[in-house]
């Protein structure tokens, strides 16, 4: 699971080890390099949670801009006394602008829903770019895309070139009225300059499924922020997807031990060749 850290040490201890099948799709647990000259085969399982992923990325977007949760707190805690025009007030997604960063498997399918919605897509990825693609989905570079997009949605591998990428300088350069969502891994971001952004008004509000460190409570600082909605890592939490992960998974196994290719063989290219 992505909880086990496959790392050097590890690898070293288990001199008959074949495979390393991970039951997620990222694979940032993993000493790709000592496994690979090891002639440890890495498999992921991709694909199967892309839809639960992104359909729990709109269900927080939606959560977070319509204030779903402090509104049915209200009601809990006995706030409600009457209807008035400017009780509850959120934001209306419609005519908004989308930012996906990472316009792989799981951005494409949250950019793929936005037209239900009637929000505009626009896209951001590590290589700065801009133009648009045969998706007619607009590329655009870092500073542009933080500037246009109303929701930014977090869909990028956690590497090391990607750890901490949402910074100090995305916050300041992000809508003030902006929300950010984090389906993706927690150590894209860095969690002290993005308390500090709500705190000091550089955007709206964040969600976020995934945290630097798991698992939180409440004295975490941003699971307690007010204008923080957190989750338990949930991305892939339903029993459809998680049944596909599991048989994914072993399928993969099943392959390396039989002497064949496993469907989703990570690092063929690094392996020793026989």
């Amino acid at each position: 699971m992505l909880t086990d850290r496959m790392t050097a040490d590890v690898l070293d201890s288990a001199s008959h080890l074949q495979i390393i099948a991970n039951l997620a799709v990222g694979y940032d647990n993993f000493d790709v390099d000592t496994a690979s000259k090891k002639g440890i085969m890495l498999t992921n399982t991709p694909d199967v949670l892309t839809e639960a992923t992104a359909e729990l990325t709109w269900a927080l977007m939606l959560a977070l801009a319509r204030q779903i949760v402090p509104s049915h707190q209200a009601i809990l805690a006995n706030q409600w006394k009457a209807w008035s025009p400017d009780s509850f007030l959120a934001t209306q997604l419609t005519g908004k602008t989308l930012g996906i960063a990472g316009l792989g498997r799981i951005g494409t399918a949250v950019a793929r829903r936005a037209p239900a919605f009637g929000m505009s897509v626009v896209a951001w990825q590590r290589q700065d770019s801009d133009g648009s693609s045969p998706d007619g989905i607009l590329r655009l570079n870092l500073q542009e895309f933080l500037q246009r997009s109303d929701v930014i949605s977090l869909h990028l591998p956690l590497t090391t070139a990607t750890r901490a990428v949402v910074n100090r300088t995305w916050f300041q350069n992000m809508k003030p009225t902006a929300f950010l969502i984090n389906t993706a891994r927690g150590g894209l971001i860095d969690e002290s300059a993005l308390k500090e952004a709500l705190d000091r008004g550089y955007l709206k509000g964040a969600a976020l499924d995934v945290l630097n460190e798991e698992p939180q409570g409440a004295s975490h600082p941003l699971v307690s922020h007010p204008l923080v909605l957190a989750t338990p890592h949930i991305g892939s939490a339903t029993s459809e997807t998680r049944r596909a992960m599991a048989l994914r998974a072993a399928t993969n196994i099943v392959a390396a031990l039989n002497d064949e290719t496993p469907p989703d063989l990570l690092n063929a290219a690094f392996l020793p060749k026989a």
